[in-house]
């Protein structure tokens, strides 16, 4: 197998105004406040170590965030920060469809061991309406058999077990045994 030459998107990092930088739908990483306060912490001492990943969408000229939210929600927040980047955030920019990019973030907040379980049963949910297949879901996100399935029973749509076969047993009558009546 001959291996694609790519060049990784963190060699070409930009700085975007935040104005035109917005967040995607489908986050299902959550920061609980002293971690968020942590985190202005670092990037004001710091400064920003990581871009955020986005996805640019030349229709609209907005950047749509993959993954670093809470970096930007900090850039938003912290009125030191702002005003120290001059309201620049640092984006790389990836060229993907929405279902690779709800991969791309999913994988991004599992391997830093945080994501919010009814998020991630929304995020299985529009991905197997999108048409993606479970392998596809358990390669891009992942997950194995089991969490998937659990997760799809969470969310209670019926549409999500679409391409399985199901049967109910016949209920099976108990026979008395011998000398029982």
């Amino acid at each position: 197998m001959e291996l694609k030459e790519t060049k990784s998107p963190v060699y070409n990092v930009k700085a975007v105004p935040v104005e035109k930088v917005y967040a995607n739908d489908y986050n299902p990483n959550v920061v609980a406040p002293p971690e968020m306060k942590l985190l202005e912490l670092s990037i004001w001492e710091d400064g920003f170590t990581m871009p955020c990943v986005c996805y640019y969408d030349k229709e609209n000229d907005k950047y749509i965030i993959v993954d670093g939210f809470h970096r930007y929600q900090v850039l938003k927040t912290s009125k030191r920060i702002y005003e120290r980047e001059k309201g620049m955030l640092p984006v790389v920019v990836i060229d993907k469809d929405l279902s690779h990019r709800m991969g791309s973030t999913i994988r991004h907040n599992r391997a830093r061991g945080s994501h919010d379980i009814g998020l991630m049963t929304h995020i299985v949910a529009e991905l197997t309406k999108a048409g993606m297949s479970d392998n596809w879901i358990m390669k891009n996100i992942g997950m194995d058999k089991d969490e998937l399935l659990r997760l799809k029973q969470i969310s209670g749509l019926a549409s999500l077990f679409a391409d399985r076969d199901f049967s109910i047993p016949a209920p099976q009558t108990m026979e008395p045994r011998d000398g029982e009546d």
